[in-house]
This record gives C-alpha cells, sequence and structure tokens, in this order.
C-alpha cells in the first residue's frame, strides 16, 4: 500500500469530500485527468497530493501510474481554529474556521481478465474431478 497524506488543509472536510467523492475508485490517470479540469479550490491541494503518492510508489515500490489506483480516499476533520465577529450592542458571534486531514492510499491494479481466467480454470479442474 502506497501512501500519502495532507494535514492541516485550511478548507472545511465537507467541502473538500465532495471533490474526494469523485475520484475515490478510480485509476490514477483518470483521477488526475478529473482534478486537473475541476473548478473547486480543493481540486488543485487533492491533485498535488495524488501527485504526491504516484512519487511514492515509482521512488520507494518501483510501480508505475498506469498500474494504479486510488484504494482509499479518506477526509477528516482537524483542527477548528476559533474566532469571533464583532456583533452590535457589544455582542459578538463565533466563526469556526474548519481544517481537514486528506489521507490517500493507492494499490496496484489487479487485472479483471487474469481473475476471470482464473476463475474458468478452476470451474474446468472442478468438472474434470
Amino acid at each position: 500500500m502506497i501512501t500519502a497524506s495532507l494535514k492541516n488543509y485550511r478548507q472545511s472536510p465537507r467541502k473538500v469530500r465532495s471533490v474526494a467523492n469523485l475520484v475515490r475508485g478510480k485509476s490514477v490517470n483518470e483521477a488526475l485527468n478529473t482534478l486537473n479540469f475541476l473548478s473547486k479550490k480543493a481540486a488543485d491541494p487533492l491533485f498535488g497530493l495524488l501527485m504526491s503518492a504516484i512519487a511514492n510508489a515509482k521512488n520507494n515500490f518501483q510501480i508505475e501510474k498506469d498500474n494504479l489506483m486510488i484504494n482509499e480516499l479518506r477526509v477528516d476533520a482537524g483542527k477548528v481554529l476559533k474566532r469571533r465577529m464583532p456583533r452590535a450592542r457589544g455582542n459578538s458571534y463565533p466563526i469556526n474556521k474548519r481544517t481537514s486531514h486528506v489521507v490517500l492510499v493507492l494499490i496496484p491494479k489487479v487485472e479483471k481478465t487474469e481473475k476471470k481466467v482464473k476463475k474458468i480454470k478452476d470451474e474446468i479442474k472442478i468438472e474434470n474431478k
């Protein structure tokens, strides 16, 4: 498993999750293409995180990006920066500036055709017995 993480990204997890849901479970090439053309603020940091995970795969495990897919893309809540906004008559209202922690896990692709061939061979073996 190849991992990369982004900590304390200054955008709310709810907004980052909307972008993460678009690329979860896709191949790396499809995810890069999607993030490259998406007009959301969270797309750029997720693109950089995905590039970091690809570099980790290439340098540490000698796996090319064509053979990778996104196994897990988790967006968790980080620290909340609590601020106050002055209001009328000496009051103040709270403002929560939320942060996100993003964890990305890549796995090598398993070819579906290999699985099908193995399943067919196993069925033939059972029939011959």
